[in-house]
């Protein structure tokens, strides 16, 4: 599948709803497993700071399918001109998606229409992780 494919089904999903002062659906995102099935997500903004990103939704839906690896994944924000911005994932997504699998330290995360890089150069100490 191509970036620009996986970057229109993330875009696909986003459909945003204030919920008090925060808004809930205005990042998607859309990874494919190694097996290579879609997984979809969206975050969830709340105010007590509970919520969480749309790779952790798309990432669930794929551990509920009893997937765990990660082949590519991106994050999508649409403004209110709808332009389409690619997110990089945040410290806590990187560290989740590395929890989830070893393996997915493969992953490729899209950082941009055409830049792609690997989940491991996007953490700290690359190296250490994964040893037990």
């Amino acid at each position: 599948m191509t970036n620009k494919k996986l970057i229109e089904i993330a875009t696909s999903v986003i459909k945003s709803k204030k919920i008090g002062s925060n808004t809930s659906g205005d990042v998607g995102c859309a990874l494919i497993s190694k097996k290579g099935n879609i997984y979809t997500g969206v975050c969830i903004d709340v105010m007590s700071g509970i919520g969480f990103c749309a790779e952790h939704t798309a990432i669930a839906t794929m551990i509920t399918a009893q997937e765990y690896k990660i082949k590519k994944i991106v994050a999508v924000w649409k403004n209110k001109k709808g332009n389409v911005h690619i997110l990089h994932p945040c410290g806590r997504c990187r560290e989740f998606m590395r929890q989830i699998d070893p393996e997915n330290m493969e992953a490729k995360v899209l950082l941009g229409k055409s830049r792609v890089v690997k989940l491991k150069k996007l953490l700290p100490y690359e190296d250490d992780y994964c040893k037990i």
